[in-house]
């Protein structure tokens, strides 16, 4: 199979699998300068179901770190009422979003922190309306990625140069199933198996979980009534789709408060341009108390300080050691394919489809029922063959998930 008919492939998936895209609905495509190829075949895909009209927002890499290192502190403190105003608005009417990761992991090394923290709390702030439509999938969106020049040096840096972008179009081909000869049919395998996974989860609502691995002994509560998801969802007009491609984890949130013990990292979290790794958590009664890191500590406690919300957990994430990323033996640098290598969590807020009626709730309903909000949501990995979870019935009786970081059952 060559290249052209895998990016045609790809494009098809982010079209069909990932948003679905109806006959008359708009689509916005958020991708980098470096990808007129994909942007290309995206938006034919979208036309040939269909769509009313598809709107691209470009992004560049270069234009960002210029605009980091130059303009002053201030500046990132200016609400972009436009650009939040024109997402909300696209939401509200029913369009589906593709967004394209592919941003270099050390873009913004040695940037003031500040600046960082200011410009993320900033666009938080202002989008929050935004991503509660997102979050309880009021709409239909999906996250893909693609190569950029800095992203392949990063994850292939012993490679020539030359070899770097075509190594890691071949990987990702690989994970988002678009190398098969019927990719659609093959998500429709694999949305199925992660279904089975999340209905026996959800049979079992299990009182806590119970994390245990080298640096890890964490207690986590589990909300009443809370709810499983993995694969696709459903928007509220009934249309399934799939947010993120690729997606290997089986998810939830945990209780707001009920979050006890200390989690440690095992793999690098790229956090706004820049790489934080080797960090702990420390938590009690479900607040962060303690944050510790060997790179990227200042980073990471400008990230649990953006709000108070940021200081709880959002989600809860199991994913098998034996994945088809993590058996790639790749580290990404990107957190849509190292989350699906890797069990992991989320500070910030949690998906309100999570919960029983949690879609129709307010944020402060949500509280009440155990469930985070935050402008924020930043998964982060925990999983390794060394990780066991148990859940907790509620007569006390404890029953292995995981074991060596696989599925138990």
């Amino acid at each position: 199979m060559d290249f052209q008919t895998k990016l045609n492939n790809y494009a098809e998936l982010l079209v069909k699998v990932g948003v679905n895209v109806q006959k008359g609905q708009t689509v916005v495509l958020n991708i980098s300068i470096e990808l007129p190829e994909l942007a290309r075949a995206i938006v034919k895909k979208a036309y040939e179901a269909g769509a009313y009209k598809v709107k691209v927002n470009w992004s560049d890499d270069e234009i960002s770190r210029i605009h980091y290192d130059m303009a002053s502190e201030e500046s990132f403190l200016d609400v972009p009422k436009h650009t939040a105003a024109e997402r909300i608005e696209q939401a509200e009417n029913g369009a589906a979003f593709i967004t394209i990761k592919s941003d270099d992991p050390d873009l913004l090394a040695g940037v003031s922190s500040q600046k960082i923290i200011n410009a993320n709390r900033t666009l938080s702030t202002a989008l929050t309306r935004f991503r509660q439509l997102t979050q309880s999938f009021k709409v239909s969106w999906s996250l893909g990625a693609a190569p950029s020049k800095g992203w392949a040096a990063k994850v292939f840096p012993d490679l020539p140069e030359d070899q770097q972008i075509a190594k890691l179009w071949d990987v990702i081909f690989q994970m988002v199933r678009a190398d098969q000869p019927d990719p659609v049919g093959a998500w429709e395998k694999h949305i199925a198996t992660l279904k089975e996974k999340s209905n026996y989860l959800n049979q079992k609502q299990y009182k806590k979980l119970r994390y245990i691995a080298p640096g890890t002994d964490l207690t986590m509560e589990l909300p009443e009534n809370h709810i499983w998801l993995g694969g696709n969802k459903e928007n509220e007009k009934g249309i399934w789709f799939v947010p993120n491609l690729p997606t290997e984890e089986v998810y939830s949130a945990p209780l707001r408060t009920g979050v006890n013990g200390k989690v440690s990292s095992t793999k690098p979290l790229s956090y706004s341009g820049n790489i934080i790794d080797n960090f702990t958590f420390t938590f009690e009664n479900g607040r962060v108390v303690d944050v510790t890191a060997e790179k990227g500590e200042e980073t990471l406690k400008g990230l649990v300080n953006m709000d108070e919300g940021a200081h709880y957990l959002g989600e809860v994430a199991l994913v098998p050691h034996h994945s088809p990323i993590s058996d790639s033996g790749v580290l990404f640098y990107k957190t849509l394919f190292d989350e699906n290598a890797s069990c992991h969590l989320a500070i910030g807020s949690a998906y309100s489809a999570c919960i029983e009626g949690g879609t129709e709730m307010t944020p402060e309903q949500l509280n009440e029922h155990g469930l985070n909000t935050s402008t924020v949501h930043t998964d982060f990995m925990i999983g390794s063959a060394e990780l066991d979870i148990y859940g907790v019935t509620a007569d006390g009786t404890e029953e292995p998930v995981f074991k060596k970081g696989n599925w138990a059952f």
